[in-house]
């Protein structure tokens, strides 16, 4: 009893990042930049329109979709077309991007 009690604390910590001398796992998955290329700008709704390569932190195969900006000084110098990295978060419902840098 004590040794499978053991290994499923052990799977449910690991689980979560939490083993003992590791950093938490998800850490570095939040950190991946995604390829993407802008398809549609409106600052006014705060929104873009990305067709982007796998999002690996969200678990998110490539398509095209409606992104919410964290802010929409983002989308100051970005037209149709351009190529950028891009980083997105879950919020409740919605998807946010919180940075994003045009790429060659």
């Amino acid at each position: 009893m004590k040794n499978s009690l053991t290994r499923v604390l052990s799977t449910v910590l690991l689980a979560f990042g939490l083993g003992i001398g590791t950093s938490p796992v998800f850490s570095q998955a939040a950190n991946d930049q995604t390829l993407g290329e802008i398809r549609k700008v409106d600052k006014e709704e705060k929104k873009v329109t990305i067709k982007h390569g796998e999002i690996k932190n969200l678990d998110m195969p490539p398509m095209t979709m409606v992104f919410q900006v964290k802010e929409a000084a983002l989308l100051d110098h970005l037209k149709p077309g351009d190529k950028i990295q891009f980083r997105v978060i879950k919020e409740g419902r919605n998807y946010v991007v919180t940075e994003m840098t045009k790429s060659e």
